[in-house]
């Protein structure tokens, strides 16, 4: 396994004890308590449940409240990936690497563009015009599906509501989703999670917005790009 992103020194491995409102994690590190962040706000169902393993790389600044981010849990011996800032650095280094065949020919990348009142997370550009792309984390799979978003995201229908606006504009536009658990064998809305994400997904891809997920293999060594799932079948 190559891994596109590497953990820095010093990352640990601990034990879950509990999460505490929505960005603060209660974890035994070396059989002490401790605090640590995670940038995750949906609700990682299935994920944090007392006694699970988790990994935690160390805060750049010792100057941080919370000297860890939480990265991974360990899942049925699986490590998924939770840190909501992977799918953009993945995107990223798969595109300089040149392992997605969706972003080949593309000569610039900026990451964090805006457009008007919108930022979003990706815009490249080449011979062939530009391309704006979001990118997501997806850690839920229900009857082998991976699906997107595990909690309500207005902020995931905004961002589906813009590149739509894109589309109609004749600019290509896509979402890059990475897929952290490995029983996931296609991809679909979370439409039992958040029906209007769903109802606009649909929309989407028939605007010619572009869903692309790819599975992610998740270990503490670091993070690597795997295949590209299929899309789900409309119901």
């Amino acid at each position: 396994m190559s891994y596109q992103l590497l953990f820095p020194a010093h990352s640990r491995q601990a034990l879950l004890i509990s999460r505490e409102k929505r960005f603060i994690i209660h974890a035994l590190l070396d059989d002490q308590p401790v605090k640590a962040h995670t940038n995750n706000s949906g609700s990682m169902v299935g994920l944090l449940r007392p006694g699970m393993d988790i990994f935690l790389s160390p805060a750049l600044s010792p100057k941080r409240r919370l000297p860890y981010t939480m990265e991974l849990v360990r899942r049925h011996g699986h490590w998924v990936g939770v840190n909501t800032l992977t799918p953009n650095r993945l995107l990223k280094k798969s595109w300089e690497q040149g392992l997605i065949p969706e972003l080949m020919g593309y000569e610039v990348y900026e990451s964090e563009k805006t457009i008007g009142a919108s930022r979003l997370d990706a815009w490249l550009s080449g011979p062939q015009g530009e391309f704006w792309i979001e990118a997501k984390n997806v850690t839920m799979v229900e009857d082998q599906v991976a699906c997107f978003p595990d909690a309500v995201s207005v902020r995931g229908q905004k961002h589906l509501q813009e590149l739509m606006i894109l589309a109609d504009q004749g600019v290509r536009v896509g979402v890059f989703l990475a897929v952290q658990r490995p029983d996931g064998l296609c991809f679909g809305p979370a439409d039992f999670i958040d029906p209007v994400f769903a109802h606009l997904y649909w929309q989407a891809m028939d605007k010619g917005v572009e869903f692309m997920p790819y599975v992610v293999h998740a270990t503490p060594q670091g993070i690597g790009l795997g295949k590209r799932l299929p899309l789900m079948s409309r119901p």
